[in-house]
């Protein structure tokens, strides 16, 4: 989208040196998080952030993933700058899978706004299991450009409010 140069905007930045960055990674459908975790982290990588600076922590399952996440949002050793979610949840012949997609998601949602940290959403629903790793790639390099731009602009408004 261009924007007009007279009207005071931020651009995109995705600049991710210094920054510190979080990521909670659920185990359950091991295969599928591990390629969203490898595919962040290069992109992470490539976008500045050093592996120094990257946290990851592993949760059984996406419902745990949302109490991490405010766990290390609320910490103050590493003050993280953004944090990142990743799981695969997989539709079953239940409703479970309803409940598990939409709690885990609405509980990353809630603790983004309530600890006012950029979370990014890598929480994969998908109805197969060769749906979920078609994805992977794309989702996880995704979510670590999301997690450096909004780290990058909420420190932007912070320093000099339009």
């Amino acid at each position: 989208m261009t924007l007009p140069e007279s009207i005071p905007h931020y651009p995109e930045l995705l600049d991710g040196a210094g920054l510190k960055i979080g990521i909670v990674m659920s185990r359950f459908n091991a295969p599928i998080c591990e390629q969203l975790l490898a595919a962040t982290v290069q992109e992470l990588r490539r976008l500045g952030v050093a592996s120094a600076d990257i946290r990851i922590v592993s949760v059984p399952g996406a419902l745990e993933i949302p109490l991490i996440l405010q766990t290390l949002a609320q910490s103050e050793k590493p003050r993280f700058d953004a944090l990142i979610a990743l799981g695969a949840v997989i539709r079953g012949d239940t409703y479970h899978f309803e409940v598990v997609a939409n709690d885990a998601c609405r509980g990353v949602l809630d603790t983004q706004l309530e600890t006012g940290l950029p979370i990014a959403n890598g929480i994969l629903t998908c109805n197969t299991d060769e749906q979920a790793l078609a994805r992977t790639t794309q989702k996880g390099t995704d979510c670590a450009r999301t997690a450096v731009e909004m780290a990058c602009l909420i420190a932007r408004i912070r320093e000099n409010p339009l």
